[in-house]
Order: structure tokens, then sequence, then C-alpha cells
């Protein structure tokens, strides 16, 4: 067997291969990021405003302290680099024109609404504006937040644990599939939102309900994934621990499930898409409170600084259980990208 190269080499054989144009242009690439951060910075403080500004300038610490610390990593990149050590520079270049694109983003978004009043306040608030709501709100917006994530985790893992139970059955009996499949084929073209205004008025009470909801979706993605995960796990397998002596209980925890690893977790990772979504309409339909509702709450009494605060909030939550999900599962099927590599 031809020895297989690893990560580092084929990105060291990578970098030998550019021509010093191609190595110039990487240089000033990763150096993008401190140009178009000075160039925000300079917008903020350099251009005239149209409208009266918060005196708390949080937009300016925050576009000094996002330039700043990208300097300072590009600064120890350049110290590892010589040391011959590269990924830190590597995926500061991977990242650099992204956050050159965040940051021209912003500058633009900036001269539109505080600069030249291009978009019409209060409708398009500026960052700062939105900057000081978010600290000014935080207790609410804190206290929302929490309200979301106590939803959002309680439907997830209720429609996980069950669908999980569900499918792993299915998959290995044919008899309880049987009974399951059809209902799997009518709920799943129906989109969980649909249940809604029938849940809300059936259910003891608004948490409950949006429970249920949020469970519903997780559910189908998890029984669908887990099931065609247990279904084409390889019948010799199941024969070959038969005649080693495996009982029923060891042919489904020691053959089916783990080789339906990846298929389950693909399922636990499409249900947390699927719960974010119904998360969000349950909140701004029926919950009387998180941070859907606050959306709703802040949009009737035009307060939209507070509407795109709670959106911000929102995103930065999303982003980090759907990444915390991808490290898991990045960590449990670790083995994969070994068996590519062969």
């Amino acid at each position: 067997m031809e020895k297989t190269m690893t990560k580092e080499e084929l990105m060291e054989l990578e970098q030998a291969e550019k021509t010093p144009f191609q190595k110039k242009m990487d240089l000033v690439i990763s150096f993008l990021p401190v140009f178009c951060g000075l160039l925000a910075l300079w917008e903020y403080l350099a251009l005239p405003n149209v409208r009266e500004d918060k005196e708390l300038p949080l937009y300016f610490g925050f576009l000094v302290l996002l330039t700043g610390l990208y300097a300072v990593f590009l600064a120890v990149s350049f110290i590892k680099r010589k040391k011959g050590k590269k990924e830190l520079f590597d995926r500061l270049r991977y990242w650099a024109p992204l956050f050159s694109f965040l940051f021209l983003l912003l500058t633009f978004y900036d001269v539109l609404t505080l600069k030249t009043g291009t978009l019409l306040y209060p409708f398009f608030p500026w960052v700062n504006d939105i900057f000081y709501v978010m600290v000014d709100d935080r207790e609410y917006l804190l206290e929302s937040a929490i309200s979301t994530l106590k939803l959002l985790f309680c439907g997830y893992f209720s429609g996980a644990v069950l669908g999980l139970i569900t499918g792993i059955t299915c998959g290995y009996s044919k008899k309880v599939r049987y009974w399951v499949d059809p209902v799997l084929k009518i709920l799943g073209p129906i989109p969980t939102s649909t249940w809604i205004p029938i849940v809300m008025v059936v259910a003891a009470t608004l948490f409950r309900g949006s429970v249920f909801i949020i469970g519903l979706g997780v559910w189908f993605a998890v029984t669908t994934a887990s099931m065609t995960g247990i279904a084409n796990v390889d019948v010799a397998y199941f024969e070959a621990a038969r005649t080693l002596g495996a009982n029923e209980r060891q042919l489904v925890f020691r053959v089916a499930i783990p080789h339906a690893v990846p298929n389950i977790i693909q399922g636990l990772v499409q249900g947390m898409s699927s719960a974010c979504t119904a998360l969000m309409i349950a909140e701004m339909i029926g919950v009387e409170s998180g941070l859907g509702w606050y959306i709703i709450w802040a949009k009737s009494w035009a307060m939209y600084n507070k509407m795109y605060a709670a959106i911000i909030v929102i995103c930065l939550i999303f982003t980090a259980v759907t990444r915390i999900l991808n490290r898991i599962k990045n960590r449990v099927l670790r083995w994969q990208r070994g068996m590519v590599r062969q």
C-alpha cells in the first residue's frame, strides 16, 4: 500500500507549487482585512453624520477590537511562518476574504444609514444604534435568549431521543417499519409549521405545544436518517455476528448502530436545522417569550433597532449551536477521514 500524505504535507506541496506572484498575492490578501478595518474606522470618524449618533461609540470599539485581533494573529502567524509553522497563516489566508467583505459591508451600510441617510430611519438603524440597544436592553435580550434556548433544547432532545428509538427499531425490524413507514410518508412532505394552529389549540400550554412542534421536525429527520442507516447495513455483518454467537441485543448495539452512526449523526445535524426553523415560527406565532416573540413585539412598536439586535443574537446562537454540532460530528466521525486518505 502506498504511503498516504498528511494534510500538512499536502499543504506544503501546494505551497511549493505556487509561483512567486501567487505568494505575493497571498500576502496581499492576508493584509487586506487590516486595510478594510482601518478603512471602516476612517469612514466612521472622518465622514460627517446626518443623524445624531449615540454618545457611546460601541461600533468604533468593535471595529478596533476586530481589526486589532486580526492584526495580532497575523503578526503571530508571520513569526510562526519563519519557524516553518504555516498552519496559522494558511488559516488566516483562507478567512481573509470573508473578513474583508465583512468590514466593507459594515462600512457600506454605515455610509447608507448614519452618514448619508439613504436608508430611512427607523426602518434601517445604523450599526452603532443597534449595538447601543443590545447593551441598553441586554437584560431583556438575555432573558429572551434563555427562553429560546430552553425551548430549543427541550424540543430538540425530545424529538432526537424518540427519533433514535423509532429509527433504530424500524431499521432493524421489518414488522415495525411496516406500520411506521406510512406515517413517515404522510407527515414527511408536510411542513411542521402547518401543525402550529392545531397544536396551539389542543396543547395544555403554549410551551408544550411549541416543544411538540419542534420535536416533530427533529423526530422525522432523525427517524429517517437512523432507519436508512440501519437498513443499509450489510447483511453479511449480521450473519458473521450470529456465527460468533451474538444475540439480538448485541446485533443491534454492536453491529447495527455502530455502522449507522454516520447516518444518525447527519440526521441529528439536519434535525437541529429543522428545530431552529420551527422554533422561530412557534415563537413568532404562539409563544409569549423568547427572541422570536421579542422580534414581533419590537416590530409592532416600530422599534426596529431592537428587532435587528434580536436578529443578531439569534444568528449568533444558531451559529454557535451549529458549530458545536459540526465539531461533535467531526470528532465522532474522524475515522472516516482516515479511510478517505487511504
